[in-house]
């Protein structure tokens, strides 16, 4: 008898944070948007194995944190990134820099690490 395994569950999440002006005044944020269009918001995208909502509360907290997010981090933006969840490992891994590319070039300033 051949045992059966539990199907999985695909439960990978990219995320999109939405980052306060401050960040503009951080050299290495600047040089990573040369195309920023004036007046677009600044974002930090990401991807997670846990609840978006969680993963912001961790970076905010100083854990497994981003700098950007934890220093300048305000809300998640869920309207940038909802469509997409939940998704596989490669999947997630996959949208974070293809979401990251597509605002970038919609003039976002944008952080992917």
């Amino acid at each position: 008898m051949a045992l059966r395994r539990k199907p999985r569950h695909h439960h990978y999440c990219v995320y999109v944070v939405e980052l306060s002006d401050a960040v503009w005044n951080e050299a290495r944020f600047r040089r990573a948007n040369p195309d920023y269009v004036l007046g677009m918001p600044f974002v930090y995208v990401g991807m997670t194995g846990v609840d978006p909502d969680v993963r912001f509360d961790k970076h905010k907290a100083g854990i497994q944190s981003n700098r950007y997010v934890r220093d300048f981090g305000l809300r998640l933006l869920p309207r940038l990134y909802d469509v997409y969840n939940p998704m596989p490992y490669d999947g997630a891994r996959e949208m974070e820099v293809e979401l990251a590319i597509g605002l970038r070039e919609a003039g976002y300033g944008v952080w992917q690490a």
